[in-house]
């Protein structure tokens, strides 16, 4: 995810979304198809247009008011990944401004690649034990104290 946001920024083409405008159905079609062509259902509620995947361990919600409100620091786009949308791993905000493209990128990446990370073979890796008390120091026998006798 984080790879392809820093390409889009780096390209430097995808500058689409004129500033100062309000973000259309247009443009958020654009940034969310590859969400639709990959499965994910979307609902609405209110303001909220809200992209879950199959698995409902990512997404993608918008927030149409946010979207109109260009002079307030709202987050409009919020992608996010995790065991869910309220305690997410690792999310992704973005403004009324940011470019369809860059959007539509990272929803590509998002729909395609997030979660599909293999686990590891057993024996590989590295091990983490957790441990819930501490370790118990050994038992040092006991010798008896020499008696002084006067």
């Amino acid at each position: 995810m984080l790879q392809e946001l820093l390409s889009n920024l780096a390209d430097g083409d995808g500058w689409d979304t004129a500033v100062g405008a309000p973000v259309d159905e247009k443009a958020v079609t654009a940034a969310t198809q590859p969400l639709s062509d990959a499965g994910w259902k979307h609902t609405v509620d209110g303001r909220w247009i809200r992209w879950t995947s199959p698995t409902g361990d990512a997404g993608v919600l918008f927030d149409a008011f946010a979207a109109q409100r260009l002079s307030q620091t709202l987050d409009t786009w919020t992608i996010w990944a995790g065991p869910d949308p309220d305690r997410p791993t690792w999310t992704v905000t973005a403004s009324p401004h940011t470019p369809s493209s860059l959007l539509s990128g990272l929803s590509e990446t998002l729909a395609h690649d997030t979660g599909l990370r293999l686990p590891q073979a057993a024996g590989t890796g590295r091990e983490t034990s957790l441990v819930t008390s501490p370790p118990t120091i050994p038992a040092v026998a006991a010798i008896p104290a020499a008696s002084r006798t006067r």
